[in-house]
């Protein structure tokens, strides 16, 4: 593949957005973003009671993350227990491929959430809807199924609604509907901004969440990084997984090096999403004044990296000498214990 036509980079907030009573929804899938062929994404805002309707999707299993606002969510499993969740900002919801849900804001602002999904051919456009569902079937049948007339029927959605707008659910809804005891972590729901991060004091923090942590989320890992101005995620890759990034605030580059002299730089900004092959090395540094914010996911429900510090700082001091063919003395410089972030003016 010719280098110059190589990107990791979309601009999914620049997308022009799908926009319907109740919400907008930005996608970004292998179409629009050749590199992303294992992952895929959506950065979907809702009003105040607006609802993306119930729905499910057949190829890909469903990740979320809330940016802002508050949410409800409704899930059914195939054995037919029914789910039912709040979510503040910085919770984080999986849905199994197949299950059919329905997601509304449910609070007095609008509410803006990330959508992962573990295949990069997902569409939030051609996702299973029930209005159309039941738009595409025969009338008597509707009617049948639903204990209906068919005068009853006709006054159903004639074609897909996609999103729906109503009244905002009032707290005795909520609360009548929702759990019956509260819990700091449900079935599907995981309070990411409750974890205790990995800190490095003047570099950042990052907070993952793999199947360890949330066990249903068994082929999604999410993970939150936090970079200060001019912190570097050291040079490192994934064995185990592909690399979706949103980047929720700050400016950052990053390269991607996919061997053979050819490696990729470009730079990000508030709203753009980055993509990292499984096992290319990358790093991402902090170019901008204030934190970098990215939420990331990977295709795998356990989370593996290989730093660059920690495997040089493993090996035998004559093996990187031999290795870099290079002096004692400079070797003796490089980093005897894994770095993960390096702060702004550490050498």
């Amino acid at each position: 593949m010719n280098q110059e036509k190589l990107s990791f980079k979309f601009e999914l907030e620049k997308k022009v957005p799908r926009p319907a009573p109740g919400g907008i929804t930005r996608g970004a899938s292998v179409k629009d973003f050749p590199a992303s062929v294992g992952l895929a994404g959506v950065s979907m805002r809702l009003e105040p009671g607006g609802m993306r309707e119930l729905h499910w999707h057949a190829n890909a299993a469903e990740w979320g993350y809330v940016i802002t606002g508050s949410m409800r969510n409704t899930l059914v499993h195939p054995d037919g227990t029914s789910y039912i969740d709040n979510f503040e900002p910085g919770d984080v919801w999986y849905f199994p491929k197949g299950y059919g849900h329905t997601l509304q804001a449910t609070g007095s602002e609008e509410c803006h959430f990330i959508l992962i999904f573990d295949n990069g051919n997902f569409s939030e456009d051609h996702t299973f809807s029930v209005t159309d569902f039941i738009a595409n079937t025969p009338n008597d049948i509707v009617a049948q199924n639903l204990g209906l007339t068919l005068d009853e029927v006709r006054l159903l959605p004639h074609s897909e609604a996609y999103f729906a707008l109503g009244q905002v659910p009032d707290d005795s809804s909520l609360i009548a509907q929702a759990r019956n005891e509260p819990a700091l972590m449900t079935m599907h729901r995981y309070p990411f901004h409750a974890q205790n991060p990995r800190v490095v004091p003047g570099g950042g923090k990052q907070r993952i969440v793999s199947q360890k942590e949330f066990p249903i989320s068994a082929t999604i890992t999410g993970s939150l990084l936090e970079l200060e101005p001019g912190a570097l995620r050291e040079m490192h890759w994934h064995p185990n997984a592909d690399e979706w990034q949103y980047y929720i605030s700050g400016q950052a580059e990053m390269t991607v090096f996919l061997a053979e002299a050819t490696a990729v730089t470009e730079e990000f900004n508030s709203g753009d999403v980055g993509y990292v092959p499984m096992g290319a090395g990358h790093y991402i540094k902090n170019t901008g004044t204030e934190v970098c914010r990215i939420l990331i996911g990977f295709n795998a429900g356990n989370y593996e990296s290989i730093d660059l510090s920690q495997w040089l700082s493993s090996n035998p001091q004559d093996v990187l000498v031999t290795n870099f063919g290079v002096s004692k003395e400079l070797i003796d410089k490089m980093p005897k214990s894994e770095l993960f972030i390096r702060a702004a003016g550490r050498t």
